[in-house]
Parts: C-alpha cells; sequence; structure tokens
C-alpha cells in the first residue's frame, strides 16, 4: 500500500477544484477508513478498490 503522497506524485492521484484526493483510474473522491487505534488513515477508491495511506 502506497502512501497518499506518493499517490499523488506518481499521478495515481489527483486533487478536485475543493481539495478532495480524487482517483485518477475511475475519476471518483476516495473514500475514508479510520482505525482509532492507529495513526494512519486508510484511503479507499470505491471503484477500484485501490488504497493508500495517509499519517494523520
Amino acid at each position: 500500500m502506497k502512501s497518499v503522497r506518493k499517490g499523488l506524485r506518481d499521478g495515481e492521484l489527483e486533487k478536485d477544484t475543493y481539495d478532495r484526493l480524487v482517483c485518477v483510474e475511475s475519476g471518483k473522491p476516495l473514500k475514508t477508513k479510520n482505525d482509532p487505534d492507529s495513526i494512519v488513515t486508510v484511503r479507499i477508491c470505491p471503484d477500484t478498490g485501490k488504497k493508500w495511506k495517509e499519517v494523520r
């Protein structure tokens, strides 16, 4: 699982006009999965199922 920053640099992710993360492959905003016991937030594309991690 790559980080969100690496996904942005590699061109897999981009930000829309409202600064939301969008998957380039599907064109849809990412969903968030928070685990209260972890410092990592997982961002998931609803169509492709790809995941990126983001440190809070």
